[in-house]
């Protein structure tokens, strides 16, 4: 069984537009800022600082890199992936 590399799954994947998302989040377009289709800024006040002090912080680092590039931002956005699915 050949498993694919994180570079193929992400060919393989369609891209959803950044509108989309934020629609499912409940977060109106007037509060992005838009930088393309697919990514976007949001303003600070969306920060519920009495949620931070209930959450615990994880942070990913000192990864050595594949040769294709993959590090830190992969496996924080795999950890947070599977972290809301649980």
């Amino acid at each position: 069984m050949k498993h694919l590399s994180d570079i193929e799954i992400a060919q393989h994947k369609k891209l959803i537009h950044i509108r989309e998302i934020a629609a499912k989040l409940g977060i109106e377009e007037d509060d992005l800022e838009m930088y393309g289709k697919y990514k976007a800024k949001l303003p600070l006040s969306f920060i519920d600082e009495e949620k931070i002090k209930k959450n615990n912080l994880i942070l990913v680092t000192a990864i050595t890199p594949t040769p294709a590039g993959e590090g830190k931002t992969t496996v924080s956005i795999g950890l947070t992936e599977g972290l809301n699915k649980i």
